[in-house]
């Protein structure tokens, strides 16, 4: 991870002072880069000896922090990692631009490493990243979303890049269809339990554990899983707090904790802690065809991580 982490740094450069002053803002901000230790570790499976694989798990990343400063911005979120989002700081417009040249610069390496089959993955999975987020945009503030059509949305958004990240790997490490399937599956499912897990975070964690403002879905009208099974099982005067809160945007700080506790009333968190938990062991079954290693292992401690955060 150390090889990514100064790749990132040198990529990030540009003679543009703004752009690395907005990237290493976010970049230097703690965050996990889950995402590109699942490209190294899915190459270092298959005992790929190259450094072609760094480049594409910076790639990953890039991906992923261009798409958290463009999610800020639709977002108008104020807090990123724990400290003020780049938007707050630079703006909106300089948010958005250094997005696409982080963008710019993981295709500029996924050509680097003259796979095309990996720029293929990776391309679709930008298209459909920015398809789960448009949406979520189309979904926002609808009481009627179902749970199919949010597990759409977060497929597309989020699961979509971890399975990416998962595949890429095997891609440049010569790894068989039947292995490069079975790690995108792995990707997916963690990819799924991730966002699950941080929906039961924003209405039962803390700003430390989310690097955000607890409650942010909630004010930006976010239907989100907790909330699918709470309106579900809520009664009419229920229905109706929901409508008023997620639709009508009635969602001060009472309002947020009445949401908690109808939330806790039909425990709707921990079913969607069941979900993500399910998840995960739908990543774990995925695995079970790949030999041991060291890097399997590491696959196993990520489902692990990911799902500690909620205990």
């Amino acid at each position: 991870m150390e090889r990514v982490n100064r790749l990132i740094l040198s990529k990030a450069g540009s003679d543009v002072e703004m752009i690395p002053e907005v990237a290493n803002h976010l970049i230097s901000s703690g965050g996990k880069r889950l995402r590109p230790m699942l490209t190294l570790a899915t190459a270092a499976m298959f005992g790929y000896r190259g450094d072609h694989h760094v480049y594409l798990a910076t790639s990953v990343e890039f991906m992923h922090t261009a798409t958290l400063l463009h999610d800020d911005v639709v977002d108008e979120s104020d807090m990123r990692r724990g400290k003020s989002s780049a938007r707050m700081i630079w703006g909106n417009q300089a948010s958005v631009l250094v997005g696409d040249f982080l963008l710019g610069q993981a295709f500029r390496m996924m050509v680097e490493t003259g796979s095309m089959e990996a720029l293929k993955v990776l391309s679709n999975a930008a298209a459909v990243i920015a398809e789960g987020e448009v949406l979520q945009l189309s979904v926002a503030k609808k009481m009627e979303t179902t749970e199919d059509d949010y597990i759409a949305v977060i497929r597309g958004k989020t699961a979509e890049l971890f399975a990416a990240a998962a595949e890429v790997g095997p891609i440049i490490a010569g790894a068989s269809e039947a292995e490069r399937n079975a790690l995108r599956d792995y990707g997916m499912a963690l990819g799924l339990a991730f966002q699950l897990v941080d929906d039961v975070l924003d209405y039962g964690g803390s700003s430390a554990d989310l690097g955000k403002n607890v409650g942010d879905d909630f004010r930006e009208g976010k239907v989100t899983m907790p909330v699918i099974l709470a309106h579900q099982r809520g009664d009419a005067e229920e229905k109706a707090f929901w409508r008023a809160a997620i639709e009508d945007g009635e969602n001060d700080d009472a309002a947020l904790e009445k949401a908690r506790r109808l939330i806790a009333r039909h425990n709707a968190l921990s079913d969607s802690i069941s979900r993500a938990l399910a998840y995960g062991e739908t990543a774990r079954a995925a695995l079970a065809p790949l030999p041991m290693s060291a890097g399997r292992h590491a696959l196993e401690e990520v489902i692990d991580y990911c799902i500690a955060r909620i205990s």
